[in-house]
């Protein structure tokens, strides 16, 4: 069944998160309405059992792996178990459930983190597996790395048409802003607008950057991969495979700027005017994180989204939360 079909049923596991929610919207937005999620109360996509059930009988064509266990630095090595094995059998559960019912598509979605620490950059989809990885994201990465070769060994097994998107830093409306959990950007906006008047005297606190501030990260906007995961559901599966004959595919923006422009970036946004300081004993992580997009391009999409604006309505999503947990 092609995805233009009104009658195609998409299941998007994940759908209440910060993706996943991003990528129900933007199908219900361009007249996909046979849409199907379950909360992870309704099914614990870790238990293969109840989601070889659940796929028996809802029989999707079309399938978006969005649910994971996800975090920054802290909660990967605070949590390592939980990131690996939690990820781990949600992967199996649902690609092989899928390939049971015998769905059109299925698309994973993985992270820029599988690649290796000190990868050539731009980082073209060929040089997975080619170093050892960042310490501090290593048990999230090992465990996106064998979802999609789960993916990958499917096409080859079964011809099954199972694809793997590997999208860089992303953020956006409904981002983690936990400084315990949350990735570099949405902590960086939460901790200037904090600190805006925080300081005894009444000015503008000082924000604590982590590390150097030198290592560059690229960043995208949620709903330019939920864009990028609808066009790549509606692109002929021989005009991918001509492409990505291994089913992967880098989304990204293409540019990348350092830890310490974007927190001078976020502080123009907030209208923070404090000095910005530096823990360094906290690591830096991977120097650098750029993803070769040259098969997106080949392929037709490009993100759209500008970082400023993208912080500007992420900003403003954080702000309206935060006056709604006042009001309550």
């Amino acid at each position: 069944m092609h995805l233009n079909d009104p009658d195609a049923k998409i299941y998007v596991a994940g759908h209440r998160g910060m993706v996943g929610s991003a990528i129900w919207e933007e199908l219900k937005d361009t007249g996909h309405t046979n849409l199907v999620g379950r909360t992870s109360d309704e099914l614990d996509l870790r238990d293969p059992h109840a989601t070889r059930a659940f796929f028996a009988a809802e029989q999707p064509d079309f399938v978006v792996l969005a649910a994971a266990v996800v975090g920054g630095i802290v909660a990967n090595d605070t949590y390592p178990a939980d990131f690996i094995g939690d990820n781990l059998a949600i992967e199996q559960s649902v690609i092989r459930a899928a390939h049971e019912v015998g769905v059109d598509r299925l698309i994973f979605l993985g992270s820029t983190c599988i690649y290796p620490k000190h990868a050539p950059q731009p980082m073209p989809e060929e040089s997975l597996l080619t170093g050892p990885l960042e310490p501090t994201n290593q048990w999230y990465a090992v465990a996106k790395i064998a979802g999609h070769k789960l993916c990958q060994a499917h096409r080859e097994q079964h011809e099954d048409d199972m694809l793997t998107l590997m999208p860089t830093n992303l953020y956006g409306p409904g981002d983690d802003f936990d400084l315990e959990t949350a990735h570099v950007l949405p902590a960086l906006l939460r901790k200037a607008h904090e600190a805006k008047g925080a300081a005894p005297d009444g000015s503008d606190a000082p924000v604590t950057l982590w590390g150097t501030g030198t290592p560059k990260r690229e960043f995208l906007h949620v709903n330019d991969l939920a864009d990028a995961v609808r066009f790549t559901l509606e692109t002929p599966e021989e005009e991918i495979r001509e492409v990505a004959p291994d089913g992967m595919l880098n989304v990204g923006v293409g540019e990348d700027l350092s830890i310490k422009e974007l927190m001078a970036l976020i502080q123009d946004v907030v209208g923070h005017d404090g000095p910005v300081e530096h823990d360094r004993s906290k690591p830096d992580g991977t120097p650098r994180k750029l993803v070769d997009t040259n098969r997106m391009d080949t392929l037709g999409w490009t993100a759209e989204t500008s970082l400023r604006e993208g912080i500007e309505t992420t900003y403003d999503w954080y702000r309206q939360q935060e006056a709604l947990n006042v009001t309550r």
